[in-house]
């Protein structure tokens, strides 16, 4: 009788992935030498999402010149790390993990060669964790668990440890409703308006106040931060947007005066003047991140700002595209077109350090795709280049 195991898909597609991941490793040496970008991408692991083929947090040497990611090898094993953030510092990393029992972990983060040291970890405050972001001092980190709704805020220790929560609110309330008001024709993008969902949390750029979206209630949050504590105080009522559409992420203009929001089942963004001083929002504009023609569902899920703050970026899960819009002169948006992402389902996009390249995190298909960045224009155009990792969820760069 043969004593050989039959391999299991997931077994299968993560040694596929190493042994691509591997062969990239003789072409790595030249490329550090000349100088490139380290850059980390965390995976889901199967623990929370039934896609879920990576292992934990992989990281990669990016090449400035063609933006290929070069000695793409496993740096800390870790349930779902969905999101992660780099210490201002750029001695530490953070990860959420994805799973019921919310947490985040730490990482010390050895500069020589990308490895990853574990610290500690330590619980959310609340279950399915899917952002992380760390206030401009890296004292303080803001969590969002979109299972419980709840928004925690963790201290961070001078050796780059996490502390237990210095602040955790709960939303409370209604919530909108299972269809988005502004959807495209044939739309089912039917997800998270049964309970509230807190989707992002970021401190604004003076570092003043933190912005939360709510998914499930369609509500952006803005709370007065305490620098010194870590608490919270809500600023004013929350700014509410079409029932049913779901706020997912948004981005500042590099200017600090405009707000951009990404819904998720409308698949619209929303043109805010943000008011740093008082911390409010008024919206401007309202426009779709799909063509005009589109019918269908789509799942929009990451905007981005390029650093010279002339273009948008918009991505989409189904559609399976990014679409591009030039910001105006008074902030607004003009659609430009869009580019496929050569994958399935683009959870995350992200822009290198120096502005020239685009990736895009398709986790249904196990691969990054990059794409060159004309400048001028604003125009994305595929680099050609597959970088080979499972289920990868995020990509950060440190610069």
């Amino acid at each position: 009788m043969s004593m050989i195991q039959p391999l299991s898909r997931r077994r299968f597609l993560q040694s596929a992935s190493a042994l691509a991941l591997a062969s990239t490793f003789d072409r790595a040496g030249a490329a550090l030498r000349a100088g490139t970008t380290r850059a980390y991408v965390g995976t889901y692991t199967g623990a929370a999402d039934n896609f879920g083929n990576g292992e934990g947090i992989y990281t990669f040497a990016m090449d400035p010149g063609t933006g290929e990611l070069l000695e793409g090898r496993l740096a800390a094993k870790t349930p779902s790390p969905s999101w992660i953030a780099i210490h201002p510092s750029k001695r530490y990393l953070y990860a959420v993990n994805e799973e019921n029992d919310g947490s985040v972990s730490a990482f010390a983060i050895d500069g020589a060669s990308g490895n990853l040291t574990s610290l500690n970890t330590v619980s959310s405050g609340g279950s399915q964790p899917a952002y992380i972001s760390l206030d401009a001092t890296g004292r303080y980190a803001f969590v969002a668990n979109y299972g419980s709704g709840s928004l925690a805020v963790l201290p961070v220790l001078p050796n780059g440890t996490l502390g237990g929560a210095a602040e955790l609110r709960r939303d409370q309330g209604s919530v909108g409703s299972m269809h988005a008001t502004d959807a495209p024709r044939g739309n089912f993008a039917i997800s998270g308006h049964d309970a509230p969902h807190v989707h992002m949390a970021l401190a604004d750029p003076q570092n003043r106040f933190v912005l939360a979206t709510d998914l499930g209630q369609d509500r952006i949050y803005v709370y007065r931060f305490d620098r010194e504590t870590g608490k919270l105080t809500e600023n004013a009522p929350a700014t509410s947007l079409p029932s049913g559409d779901g706020p997912r992420h948004f981005a500042f203009h590099p200017n600090g005066r405009w707000l951009y929001s990404i819904q998720e089942e409308s698949s619209t963004i929303a043109v805010f003047d943000y008011a740093a001083q008082a911390g409010s929002l008024r919206v401007r504009q309202t426009v779709s991140a799909l063509p005009p023609d589109f019918a269908g569902t789509n799942f929009a899920s990451e905007i981005l700002v390029s650093p010279d703050g002339k273009y948008l970026y918009a991505a989409g899960r189904l559609h399976d595209t990014i679409a591009v819009f030039s910001i105006g002169g008074d902030g607004r948006l003009q659609w430009t077109g869009e580019v496929s992402t050569r994958g399935d389902y683009p959870r995350n996009c992200a822009i290198d350090p120096t502005g020239s390249f685009l990736y895009s995190c398709n986790q249904r298909s196990d691969a990054i795709t990059s794409f060159r960045i004309d400048r001028p224009s604003g125009r994305l155009t595929f680099t050609g280049q597959y970088a080979a990792v499972a289920s990868p969820a995020i990509i950060v760069f440190l610069a």
